[in-house]
């Protein structure tokens, strides 16, 4: 988003897409300013829960002043954030460590989830839940054995702050997920 309509960016104006069209609409969130703000508090002081405010503002839709108004403030605060990314590229190294932990983990979880590819075939809300919760509690039953079995193989000692950057609990190779079948009965 661009904060107005005669903004020139010469590097980098091919991420904003059509020009004139992404426009922050900064008279919209001046207007809603008070409204903005009693709402802030309200949310602060707890006097209305998030997922309330959330709720009025979507039953609203965007013909709402004040929703409209909080969609210009997200817009501002996505462009910052996205103009903080591309300078700053101690962020973004962050940013993508960040992620590709959550990415190893996630991976993981669906490796040690591994009846029906991940895929919850039930459509009762509760069932869902268990089946979530059920593999989100042997992820980190896995994940914890994993940290011993590492904790044991340093023999007590203290591992360096550069060898456990290279170490995951998200080992797998030593897992056999289907179990141990005794075969030799087939010839008989």
């Amino acid at each position: 988003m661009t904060p107005s309509k005669q903004a020139d960016y010469v590097h980098i104006d091919a991420l904003f897409g059509e020009v004139g069209k992404n426009v922050i609409d900064f008279d919209r969130i001046e207007s809603q300013f008070r409204h903005l703000m009693r709402v802030a508090v309200s949310v602060r002081e707890g006097t209305i829960s998030s997922s309330t405010l959330l709720k009025r503002l979507r039953s609203g839709s965007s013909k709402d002043a004040t929703y409209a108004a909080f969609r210009e403030v997200g817009r501002v605060i996505r462009t910052v954030q996205l103009l903080r990314y591309l300078t700053d590229a101690p962020l973004r190294r962050r940013v993508t460590a960040a992620t590709n932990k959550v990415e190893s983990f996630n991976r993981f979880s669906q490796w040690i989830g591994f009846g029906n590819h991940g895929v919850i075939a039930d459509n009762d809300p509760v069932e869902q839940e268990k089946a979530m919760k059920f593999n989100a509690l042997l992820t980190n039953a896995v994940i914890f054995h994993n940290a011993l079995d590492i904790a044991a193989a340093a023999g007590g000692g203290t591992i360096d702050p550069e060898d456990l950057a290279h170490i995951s609990p998200y080992l797998t190779e030593h897992i056999n997920r289907f179990g141990e079948y005794s075969t030799h009965e087939l010839g008989i």
